[in-house]
Parts: C-alpha cells; sequence; structure tokens
C-alpha cells in the first residue's frame, strides 16, 4: 500500500475511535456532543481565566450594578439547576456591552451591557443565554472540536506529501468555514433558546428577550460581512429564532 494512502487511513481509524469514544449524549441539547476534554480541567482553567480578569480588568465598585447583578444571576442559576457550585458575580468597568460565565462559577457583566439592558427582564436574557453555555457544556465541545479538526488537519498534511503546505493553507480555511464557524453560530442560537427557558423559568418575560437583542443591535451598529464567515448568528437571524422558539413554547 501506499505509504501516504497508509497514513491518511491510520490518521482515519484514529479520528474515528475518537469520535466513537468520545460522543455522550446531552439531555439538555437533545443531541450528542463530542467531548474530549475532562470538565475538571475545564473548570481549572477557567478558575485561572477568572483571577487574570480580575488582575487585568478593573472591576467596578457600584453596589447597585454589583447586587443587580447578583439577584438576576442567583435566579437564573437556580432556575437552570446550576446551585452545585459556589458562585461569584463581579461587574467590569467597561463600555463594551459583553458578558460570561464560566464553568468554575465565576459570572461578570460589563457596566456597558448594563446599560443597555433596560430592566431586569433584559439582564436576565443575557445571563440566561451564558448559563445556557454552561449547561450545554459548549466550551469543552468547542474545544473538542478545534483540536479534533487540528488533528485531521495534521494527518493530511503527512499524507499529502509535497503538497503538505497547500494543505495545510486551504485545510485551515475549510476547516473554520466548513466546521467551527458554523458550529459556534450553532453553539450560539442553542444557548438562545436554553437561555429563555432560564429566564422564564426564573420568573422573567420572554418578550424581554426580544428587545434585548434589538437594543444590542442597535447599540453595536455592526456593519458585518457575509453570516457564513461570522462565529454568531446575524442579529436578524436570532431575532427571528426566538420568535419563532417564543410561539413554540407558548411563552
Amino acid at each position: 500500500m501506499n505509504i501516504r494512502k497508509s497514513a491518511l487511513t491510520l490518521g482515519a481509524l484514529g479520528l474515528s475511535a475518537a469520535l466513537l469514544a468520545s460522543c455522550a449524549y446531552n439531555e439538555s441539547l437533545g443531541r450528542n456532543q463530542l467531548v474530549l476534554m475532562d470538565d475538571s480541567a475545564l473548570v481549572q482553567a477557567s478558575q485561572a481565566a477568572w483571577q487574570e480578569t480580575l488582575r487585568t480588568q478593573k472591576v467596578s465598585n457600584d453596589r447597585a450594578m454589583n447586587e443587580r447583578v447578583a439577584r438576576v444571576g442567583n435566579r437564573v442559576v437556580q432556575a437552570a439547576q446550576l446551585q452545585n457550585r459556589s458562585w461569584t458575580y463581579a461587574v467590569f468597568d467597561d463600555s463594551t456591552p459583553n458578558a460570561f460565565v464560566l464553568p468554575s462559577g465565576h459570572m461578570g457583566v460589563t457596566t456597558g451591557l448594563l446599560r443597555i439592558a433596560q430592566n431586569d427582564d433584559q439582564l436576565a436574557a443575557v445571563i440566561g443565554h451564558e448559563v445556557a453555555h454552561v449547561v450545554a457544556r459548549h466550551a469543552a465541545e468547542r474545544t473538542s472540536t478545534s483540536s479534533l479538526a487540528q488533528l485531521a488537519l495534521g494527518a493530511a498534511q503527512s499524507a499529502a506529501g509535497d503538497y503538505g503546505q497547500a494543505v495545510g493553507a486551504f485545510g485551515g480555511v475549510g476547516a473554520q468555514l466548513g466546521v467551527l464557524l458554523p458550529f459556534s453560530r450553532r453553539h450560539e442560537l442553542e444557548a438562545d433558546r436554553l437561555g429563555l427557558d432560564y429566564m422564564v423559568g426564573a420568573g422573567y418575560r420572554a418578550s424581554e428577550s426580544l428587545t434585548l437583542w434589538r437594543n444590542m443591535a442597535s447599540a453595536q451598529n455592526r456593519s458585518t460581512g457575509p453570516e457564513f464567515i461570522s462565529t454568531h448568528p446575524a442579529d436578524a437571524t436570532r431575532i427571528a429564532a426566538l420568535e419563532a422558539y417564543i410561539a413554540q413554547r407558548g411563552y
């Protein structure tokens, strides 16, 4: 058998074995996931990331803002049944509208986001979305998919011999457009749906999620390229999907 063909075959067999061994069913999503990394490793990395963020970013001392985030966050976390970890909240003095939730039980919200979220219902929409990423294990899945893509690309380059550099260049673009970026958009839409369930479960109004995302789109005034080269769904796509889900669930 040709050496290059053998390398490619062995690579394919190795990838197939990794896929079979690492697929797990996520009940919240209703689908299988490829997860190659252990949750404890993800939590450890998240704790380090939180400490680095506290070190490099300015934490707001505004008591009302911090209490608001903790109040809404605790309600959404409880609705998502994530009380099995100790949660820490912080407001960061940053005009960019942003929020994040780490698997380690840390939640950060910027002052810029709090200015856009006009009420607690809208803040709950953002926090619900971020908490949903944790429940869905999107970080672990994203990391696993990226690692597997690099492994596959390495096997293809080895099999390609003298053409390995070209395979690497075009393969990298292909992996991004064909696997990694669309997968990220899928994660965002999944988090939107789950987050809506959590905010409603916490007693907040689902309709305010639509207002929040419209406000976000207006505030950022983004001029985006084609959706297929974006890591996030287009604003219109996201809002339309939320409207359909709200109607489907009767919220």
